[in-house]
């Protein structure tokens, strides 16, 4: 049985599609699906301590690392030597997403037998599939392979079909950065194109770009989908508020979709960021999201999907008994509030509903 090592989370949810969970000796520190994953040996690190900085925090320490030529990632080579593996998954797309490139190669000169190294780069929804194909191929589960395959591209198909009878294409901006703001790329606007919307602020087959709020503003989204990489949906949502909140004067509350109730938030690791077959699951939500009148309403979705963003709220319009009480001088926020806030502050509050997940 093939020893592998995976340095990214997305190769880690193909490898257990194809049923190569027990193959798995390492992983990431972000590899979480399927959940039985966690349990394995983390060999790949975080530099950052990015679960504790804002976006433009995170944006400023990135660019000032790439800059000088160090890395993002912590390579941990003697668990990695201990291990052995005999199949190294990676990626030589994005540095920010994933150890890559030269930084692979060298921690592989470490050790004492090279593995075969599987690089997984893909920049659209067909070089996906053809990335589980390779892994496939490269672990003796070719049909697995096909058959996964196969029916994400049915489910796609049949997607694309109801969505292309509709009159009108929602103009939809896919923000995967809020500070400063990034449009996407790679296969998001293709996702965005089959789920019956137009995103010409994304770059297909591209590299997310930085986009000035003057371009947003000229686009006029009238479906806005928050989705910065490698956040949930709670985090997410507090991200939203520590960019958004309060401050009406931003164009923001200016977009159409600001003002019509129509701007979601997304769990952007689950199903946009990370290049597997979730992806799938992330155009059904889109095409929810873009045409609620011709599928299933989004909200039966499993909370922890996608939540829309309270735009009054967000503003500072708060409704007493609604959003809180007045007990003996101090103000309580209700369940109502802290669940259209969307995320858990970890300041103990009373009704707090997101404890008792977690």
């Amino acid at each position: 049985m093939a020893r592998i090592v995976s340095f990214l989370p997305s190769a880690t949810e193909m490898a257990c599609a194809l049923g190569l969970a027990d193959s798995i000796v390492g992983i990431t520190h972000e590899c979480d699906y399927p959940p039985q994953i966690k349990s394995k040996p983390v060999v790949v690190r975080n530099v950052l301590p990015i679960e504790k900085m804002s976006q433009g925090e995170i944006d400023r320490a990135v660019a000032e690392r790439m800059s000088t030529g160090q890395s993002l990632y912590q390579i941990d080579e003697q668990l990695l030597r201990e291990l052995a593996p005999d199949l190294i998954l990676t990626q030589d797309l994005c540095q920010v997403c994933a150890p890559s490139g030269n930084e692979v190669s060298q921690v592989i000169k470490a050790l004492s037998t090279p593995p075969k190294i599987l690089w997984l780069t893909p920049q659209s929804l067909n070089e996906i599939f053809d990335n589980v194909r390779e892994l496939g191929a490269a672990t003796d589960r070719v049909a697995e392979a096909a058959a996964i395959v196969n029916a994400c591209q049915v489910r796609l198909q049949n997607l694309a079909q109801r969505t292309q009878a509709v009159a009108h294409t929602p103009r939809v901006f896919c923000m995967e950065w809020l500070d400063p703001v990034y449009a996407s790329g790679h296969w998001v606007p293709e996702l965005v194109k089959i789920a019956g919307g137009i995103d010409e602020l994304g770059r297909e087959r591209g590299e997310s770009v930085r986009v000035p709020w003057e371009e947003i503003t000229a686009w006029a989204p009238e479906v806005l989908i928050i989705m910065p990489c490698g956040f949930n949906l709670q985090q997410t949502m507090k991200q939203v508020w520590d960019v958004f909140g309060r401050q009406t004067t931003k164009p923001f509350f200016d977009l159409p979709a600001a003002k019509n109730n129509r701007v979601y938030a997304v769990d952007a690791n689950s199903y946009f960021a990370r290049p597997g077959p979730r992806v799938v699951e992330g155009a059904e939500l889109l095409a929810r999201l873009i045409h609620p009148a011709l599928f299933e309403p989004a909200s039966t979705l499993p909370a922890n999907v996608y939540q829309q963003v309270d735009v009054a709220l967000l503003k500072g319009s708060l409704d007493e008994n609604q959003d809180y009480y007045i007990e003996n001088g101090f103000l309580v926020f209700t369940e109502s509030y802290l669940q259209r806030r969307g995320y858990c502050c970890g300041s103990g509050c009373r009704h707090c509903p997101y404890q008792a997940r977690e």
